[in-house]
């Protein structure tokens, strides 16, 4: 009879190598299962254009990776993990050559915001300033998980960021400072009407002063391979290329858990079409990773100089397009971009002289059409003469991303949508939101609190929900 594991994991992406190994840290044997060949999920890096150029096929900076509770605790950079630092973390250009810029100081972002908004965002940061480590702790745990650390900023936090980023914006006298907010809370795909996108606003911007928007060095698999070895130095096992059709095929265990979309998890461990029938996914990306020939000319020296950058000139512009992705079920005419220079600040991950960039838009759920165009044509726009710097390109439309990661249902990056309960309660409301109708069956993955991103937060999370289980069940 085969040995009976404490845990198996399914899933080797961030959330799932981060649950392996805050469970192997308690003392319990590990094994993990991954169905691609290398680990990583939606931080791996490839060589998707030309030889010698290192893409990430999905996330590339890494604000809420460096600034993460639970990749702060672990030795990572013991394991090859080193962060690197643009000289701005995001530039967010306009038509006149100008930009907002997200900067590592609150003053320097309000500078560039001009006098009529300056005093403005300095008032409305404040609150948050040198609060990061207790804050995000805060903000990214869930409630039964004990007290806040520090409350009173939560509430603050709270009181401001539940509300639409629209109404956060009104403060301001400029349309620059709303387009940067605008663009800010557009990461989670969600119209700017949307209540809590406010606060994906407010902790994007403090995360670039409090702890920056870096880069992996080498890509962003440094991240999934630091977890990897750190596991394994634990005692865990981890297996690549296999896949996981039905729990039955798996070792026994006392506990499993899915870095998988709510729907995998259901068909896997047999729960039925009912389990998570109220689970909606969202709108999809649509990704160009390029292969250039120098970097990209952008007209706003500041952009030259950003990790990051945000294409949407006003916030109306923006407004419009992810209300056509995410509402209208359209792809929309001038899409909102958000766009990658890694060898800015990596230059080895292309050939001396040459560069990576990746850029991509928002398009309806399961869209089969081509968005290359508007999105060079935006590009065009703020960056004359970039056409002529490709020397590749590898497109991903919604299928091709569901091809890459499973979990991207349709296209949906984010493993759910947010809007609606999911906002806040996600994969539905629930006390304990990792766990299932199975009593030994969790969920890891970003369809669960807190949701998207490379910070390893949901499997920190439901780590702790079976070690709990795990430790009553002993009793």
């Amino acid at each position: 009879m085969p040995s009976m594991r404490d845990v198996v994991v399914v899933g080797a992406g961030p959330n799932g190598l981060t649950a392996a190994v805050e469970l192997a840290r308690r003392g319990m044997s590990v094994e993990l299962f991954e169905a691609k060949e290398t680990v990583g999920g939606g931080a791996r890096t490839e060589e998707l254009t030309l030889p010698g150029f290192l893409h990430d096929p999905c996330a590339a900076a890494h604000p809420m990776g460096v600034g993460s509770p639970a990749f702060r605790a672990m030795p990572l950079e013991r394991y090859g993990l080193e962060w690197l630092h643009p000289e701005l973390p995001l530039a967010h250009p306009f038509d006149d050559g100008s930009a907002a810029v997200l900067a590592r100081s609150v003053g320097e972002t309000a500078a560039y915001l001009g006098p009529r908004d300056a005093a403005t965002y300095r008032r409305l940061m404040a609150p948050f300033a040198g609060t990061w480590d207790t804050l995000s702790a805060d903000f990214l745990k869930v409630p039964w998980d004990g007290l806040p650390r520090d409350p009173v900023t939560l509430a603050r936090l709270g009181l401001t960021g539940a509300r639409p980023v629209s109404w956060v914006t009104r403060r301001f006298e400029d349309d620059k400072a709303r387009a940067l907010f605008a663009g800010l809370a557009a990461h989670v795909v969600a119209p700017g009407s949307t209540p809590m996108t406010g606060a994906i606003a407010l902790v994007f911007a403090l995360a670039a002063h409090e702890v920056g928007w870096p880069l992996a060095r080498g890509g962003s698999q440094a991240i999934s391979d630091a977890l990897a070895a750190y596991l394994r130095d634990l005692g865990g096992v981890v297996h690549t290329g296999v896949e996981v059709k039905r729990l039955d095929e798996l070792p026994p265990a006392r506990a499993y858990v899915f870095n998988t979309s709510p729907t995998a998890l259901a068909r896997i461990a047999g729960l039925g079409g009912r389990a998570y029938e109220g689970f909606r996914y969202g709108a999809a990306a649509f990704k160009i990773d390029y292969a250039l020939d120098g970097p990209v000319p952008w007209t706003s020296a500041t952009a030259r100089r950003a990790g990051s950058v945000h294409i949407g000139p006003s916030s109306r512009e923006i407004g419009a397009a992810l209300h056509a992705a995410a509402v209208d079920g359209r792809a929309p005419d001038v899409p909102f971009l958000v766009t990658t220079q890694p060898t800015l600040v990596d230059p080895g991950r292309a050939p001396e002289g040459k560069h990576v960039f990746w850029a991509y838009g928002h398009v309806p759920n399961g869209w089969d059409g081509d968005l290359t165009e508007a999105i060079e044509r935006q590009l065009e726009r703020f960056a004359p003469g970039f056409r002529d710097l490709v020397l590749a390109r590898a497109v991903a439309g919604p299928a091709e991303l569901a091809r890459r990661n499973a979990n991207y249902v349709g296209g949906d990056f984010s493993c759910g949508a947010f809007s609606g309960l999911q906002t806040v309660f996600r994969p539905r409301p629930a006390f304990n939101p990792y766990g299932t109708a199975h009593p030994a069956v969790f969920l890891c993955s970003s369809a669960a609190w807190p949701g998207p991103g490379v910070h390893g937060m949901s499997g920190h999370n439901a780590a702790k929900a079976v070690w709990r289980r795990l430790r009553a069940a002993a009793r």
